[in-house]
């Protein structure tokens, strides 16, 4: 069983909570990030050195962000709860919920099996993070981590939601936020009983999150002559929700160019892999696994996987964005590296025709010249795929809930 233990939540005073969380800094232009770092008692103005600063000193830059937080918490801007789970909810406008607990994660289990991943990581990335973590010792964003459902939390999370949340609040897409603290002696020891039943937990979203944790916490534990596994850079904070409280979305793909083939070449190269069917005009969303959608030359097409070339047996070859890379970009396209390809672009899906029609917007405007829609990977592959220990490409799975960054932060120096 992983650990999964309360930690002393930070959050914004009451006088700041609808101002200082923000969304993920990647769904901003870095001209919003500069605009919104010149609000003050906000979390991008806290962390303005990083995102925005011209100085190259990286380490006095993020020295500045420590100290930042250090003034908003002797000014009372920032407060520390004691030790709490937090249940936490999302409601979206379409009424959908998703729900679940806020804790920290043990790296050990990380290190050990017991947080099994399906995606594999940029190292450049990882060290990145893993410097800023060493320097500001702060995780602003959880990691989603998911399990299968567990009828005795959610019974749990049902009577808590029963009480007063000390945080409510619609944001700017509309989507409300809510949240409880769970602090009670009898209570934490209820949900720690229940979490202990649990095997194992995946990794959702934020992998390269908790893979720079893990490498900040194996540098400090070298360091560490009398590391025993209770430090407070030895854990990740984490979001953990069952598989009835995570959306996973189709994630696309878009191309620049065909390697010098007409449109007619393409498809007669495709013809060795796929059964082709044309669609016309009409947007189209895959039906199914192994059938993908392709918009070349105003035209959508579905491109069933032909029965010969599927893998009857879980493995890479079971999932559809290993089949495009491997048949279309590496065979037909001659991408040697698809993962690191300046030629290919990845397109968020909405697991309808809005996401289709987003990669046709792409196409038509001349971004790209064709574009594939993939039919969403399910909760049970992505678990298959992480226990037996192979990775996916790279933006498989674009998942739901996003998490709001700076709601709730753990320090890792108190």
């Amino acid at each position: 069983m992983p650990v999964f233990k309360p930690f002393r939540g930070i959050r914004p005073h009451k006088d700041y909570e609808s101002t200082f969380p923000t969304h993920p800094l990647d769904n901003f232009t870095q001209e919003e990030i500069a605009e919104k770092a010149q609000v003050e008692d906000t979390y991008i103005n806290m962390i303005k050195p990083y995102v925005v600063s011209k100085s190259k000193d990286i380490d006095r830059n993020l020295r500045k962000i420590r100290s930042t937080f250090e003034e908003l918490m002797d000014e009372n801007k920032l407060v520390q709860d004691n030790s709490a789970y937090y249940l936490y909810e999302q409601i979206y406008p379409n009424k959908q919920v998703f729900r679940g607990l806020l804790g920290l994660a043990s790296i050990e289990d990380f290190w050990n099996g017991k947080i099994k991943r399906h995606e594999s990581t940029i190292p450049q990335k990882k060290e990145k993070l893993a410097h800023y973590l060493e320097k500001v010792n702060l995780q602003a964003e959880p990691v989603l981590l998911t399990y299968p459902a567990n009828s005795k939390i959610e019974l749990l999370m049902n009577h808590e939601e029963k009480n007063v949340p000390i945080f409510n609040h619609v944001d700017t897409k509309g989507i409300r936020h809510k949240i409880w603290r769970i602090d009670n002696r009898l209570k934490l020891q209820q949900f720690k009983e229940v979490i202990d039943q649990i095997d194992a937990f995946y990794i959702a979203d934020g992998h390269h999150r908790i893979g720079s944790t893990a490498l900040n916490a194996k540098h400090q534990k070298d360091k560490n002559k009398r590391h025993n596994g209770t430090e407070l850079y030895n854990f990740v904070y984490s979001f953990i929700v069952s598989n009835q409280s995570i959306k996973i979305h189709d994630y696309n793909r878009i191309v620049t160019d065909l390697n010098g083939l007409s449109n007619e070449e393409f498809l007669s190269e495709l013809e060795k892999y796929f059964l082709i069917h044309e669609k016309g005009e009409t947007a189209y969303f895959p039906s199914q696994k192994f059938h993908i959608s392709m918009y070349l030359g105003g035209k959508f097409y579905s491109l069933h996987v032909k029965h010969d070339l599927r893998s009857q047996e879980m493995s890479l070859d079971n999932l559809d964005h290993h089949l495009l890379d491997k048949f279309i970009f590496k065979n037909i396209l001659k991408i040697e590296d698809p993962d690191s390809s300046e030629k290919i672009d990845y397109v968020k899906g909405t697991s309808n025709l809005e996401g289709i029609n987003d990669l046709k917007e792409k196409v038509d405007s001349g971004e790209a010249v064709a574009g594939f829609g993939i039919y969403p990977v399910s909760f049970n592959d992505m678990i298959k795929i992480s226990d037996l220990k192979l990775s996916m490409p790279p933006k498989c799975t674009f998942i739901e809930p996003k998490l709001v960054t700076a709601l709730l932060m753990y320090d890792m120096k108190q």
